[in-house]
């Protein structure tokens, strides 16, 4: 029969918030793209709560937005409430959320997507990757020792075959020593020349990024009753699972969920606390013009549960799938459902219920920090025990969703797997949650995949430079066994991480990657150099115990000065900022409200920064010493078995790297520091 086929150079399969980052990177830079969907109504489709950011989360979208994606623009048109998140505490751990219009926000990417030059999107189900076999071309000829390090297949170890010449001679079927099974012993690297989807037809590409989100075998779970489709009762994805295993790329099982949407018209909100946005609202992009997106916000709610809720909930522990043994995946521990809540915190006799709009247009709530998998009676009882929900109706129920996974150890930090070259893995399907970190991960697979396919270096952001470094590094060299979230705690260098310099710290690379356009990095040149030039004058500014300074600290509550003091160390005052010396500082410049913060913030915490600084110094010292790619792990004595397994398994780049490797020892790393220096003499 005829077959339909279509050469492109990128395939994304899948159009969740990775896949649209994914596809937009690549056709952006250049490169014709096929974006596949199961649906074109799931595009940017927020399943679960409809906001963006948070703590730590805000500085993800910060850093997209640095490197020239797109969420961060996309929710800056079409969010129902802004607040600036841990304003009480320090500027490393300010975060900003946003409510999104749920409906809005699909739509406006969704539009982007369609007119985007270069990109073409596709609704259909991807079911197989089509692979050819490739070698490494820097090892023709090969030895045992070097057939174990770099074809074998690692579960024979100890049969390795003995090659005398050509590795291809060998493979097709030459010199075959004695007629032995070749695909035992030898391990085929692959690489991706195309995908097919449900209708037979075949596109061929040269790259391809696998961002399937929670579609993949899912199944929805509301008590008994077992839906099997993606989220939103969504179709989901049935054959890519079984094509993805016969590839090599090993699955596992995890679970989310997400609580009932309710009725406005049923909610009395006169029993709630209202939740008000910020009075200034401050955009996520640096591209929005911060006057434009002051508009009229709307409220969110705070109730609480009590121990009749909890009560309900207990009392049906029998039901709940989770506690049933139905489900099989392992669920996020930081998003736990209210069943979870219940039991493994027992002593607490109430829980914080947020009640928040879906749209401007629809009277769908969200009841957030509710979320369950209970039968939809005991959904009913328990939300009705909630003060202001006493006569509440559903309209979507609560429900858990599970589904196929990969391990992400099987990626490099480029998020391309390490055995098949030119595909990439991005979003929930790598193990993570939440809208942030998918969308941080296919912007990255997305710039990685069109530097693959151009035969330039691919890009890798480590722990000292961003959030996304911290979190693709987590989630490639550490055990990941619940799905990964990102929190500011899991930053070493927060304090040079913060979301308000993130452009400082990103937008030279987005314009060298070609995402950020030359007038846009003028502008942060620009910005740098005020910055300097302003806590420069500062420094030197020196003002006097004269009367009008006198009494001007005197009148903010400071201690008068003894002497003569620069400006900067006046700031330095807890009681000070920049804005607030303006009445003793005569001959300050015009500025910016972004160069004001940077020009407050490395005055304030300038001792802080200097001694992050140096830490980072010792850190990126341990990221270049590399560690050679055919080392074979099992030769070192001296390392224990388990390090040598983890190491082995993960095939670290660096030692920095191989010491954040769970199971590896500093005594591990200090063997294997002294093997790696005779190994290279």
């Amino acid at each position: 029969m005829p077959e339909f086929r279509e050469k492109t150079d990128v395939c994304i399969i899948g159009a969740g918030h990775a896949g649209c980052e994914a596809a937009l990177a690549c056709a952006r830079l250049g490169l014709q793209t096929v974006i596949f969907t199961v649906n074109i109504e799931s595009i940017a489709m927020m399943p679960c709560n409809p906001h963006i950011g948070g703590s730590s989360k805000g500085h993800l979208v910060r850093e997209i937005d640095a490197l020239g994606g797109e969420m961060g623009k996309n929710i800056d048109k079409t969010f129902l409430q802004s607040k600036m998140l841990n304003k009480s505490k320090g500027p490393a751990v300010h975060s900003l959320r946003c409510q999104a219009d749920k409906a809005e926000y699909s739509r406006s990417m969704r539009m982007i997507l369609e007119n985007q030059e270069n990109l073409t999107i596709k609704q259909t189900e991807v079911c197989e990757l089509l692979l050819e076999d490739v070698f490494d071309d820097n090892a023709d000829t090969v030895d045992n020792n070097d057939a174990d390090k770099k074809f074998l297949n690692k579960n024979d170890n100890n049969n390795a075959v003995n090659i005398d010449g050509n590795i291809n001679d060998y493979i097709d079927g030459k010199n075959d020593d004695g007629g032995k099974d070749k695909e035992k012993y030898f391990l085929r690297k692959k690489k991706i020349i195309g995908v097919k989807i449900l209708t037979g037809g075949i596109y061929e590409c040269k790259a391809a990024i696998l961002c399937t989100g929670t579609y993949l075998n899912a199944r929805c779970l509301c008590g008994e009753a077992i839906t099997y489709t993606g989220p939103n009762g969504m179709q989901s994805s049935t054959h890519l699972s079984k094509a993805l295993e016969n590839a090599g790329i090993k699955l596992r099982r995890f679970k989310t969920g997400t609580p009932a949407r309710m009725d406005r018209r049923s909610i009395d909100f006169s029993k709630m606390e209202e939740q008000f946005g910020d009075e200034r609202v401050v955009p996520f992009s640096y591209e929005t013009d911060p006057e434009d997106v002051q508009i009229k916000q709307e409220s969110c709610y705070l109730t609480y549960t009590n121990e009749e809720t909890h009560d309900i909930i207990r009392a049906n522990l029998d039901r709940s799938p989770i506690y049933a043994g139905v489900i099989e995946g392992t669920g996020p521990r930081y998003c736990p459902s209210i069943e979870d809540k219940v039991v493994k915190f027992s002593d607490k006799s109430r829980h914080q219920v947020f009640i928040e709009p879906e749209g401007k247009y629809s009277n769908e709530m969200y009841v957030d920090g509710m979320s369950s998998s209970l039968p939809e009676d005991v959904q009913l009882a328990m939300y009705r025990t909630v003060p202001g929900l006493e006569n509440c109706k559903i309209v979507r129920n609560a429900y858990a969703i599970e589904y196929d996974c990969i391990d992400p150890g099987q990626l490099c930090l480029t998020l391309e797997f390490k055995h098949i070259k030119g595909l990439f893995s991005a979003g929930q399907f790598n193990g993570s949650s939440g809208y942030e970190e998918a969308a941080a991960q296919g912007l990255m697979a997305g710039i990685n995949a069109v530097r693959e396919i151009q035969g330039k270096e691919q890009i890798v952001l480590d722990r000292s430079e961003a959030y996304i470094g911290v979190l693709i590094d987590d989630l490639v060299t550490k055990e990941n066994t619940e799905p990964y979230r990102m929190m500011t705690s899991r930053a070493e260098y927060r304090l040079l991480l913060r979301q308000d310099n993130a452009d400082l710290r990103l937008r030279k690379t987005g314009y060298e990657v070609g995402l950020i356009s030359k007038e846009q990095y003028d502008h942060l040149c620009e910005k740098e150099k005020q910055i300097k030039e302003e806590i420069a004058r500062l420094k030197k500014t020196v003002v006097g115990a004269s009367k009008e300074v006198q009494e001007f600290m005197i009148s903010v509550g400071s201690s008068p000065l003894r002497t003569g003091s620069s400006l900067a160390e006046i700031i330095c005052r807890p009681e000070f900022t920049y804005e607030s010396i303006a009445a003793i500082d005569k001959d300050r410049p015009v500025l910016s409200e972004a160069v004001i913060e940077q020009v407050n913030i490395s005055i304030k915490y300038e001792g802080y920064i200097e001694r992050q600084i140096r830490q980072v110094e010792q850190f990126k010292k341990m990221e270049r010493r590399l560690i050679p790619e055919d080392i074979c792990y099992e030769d070192i004595s001296g390392i224990r078995i388990e390090a040598r397994q983890k190491m082995e398994k993960h095939r670290p780049v660096s030692i920095g790297q191989a010491s954040r490797i769970s199971g590896v020892s500093p005594a591990d790393i200090s063997v294997l520091l002294v093997y790696i220096s005779s190994f290279r003499g």
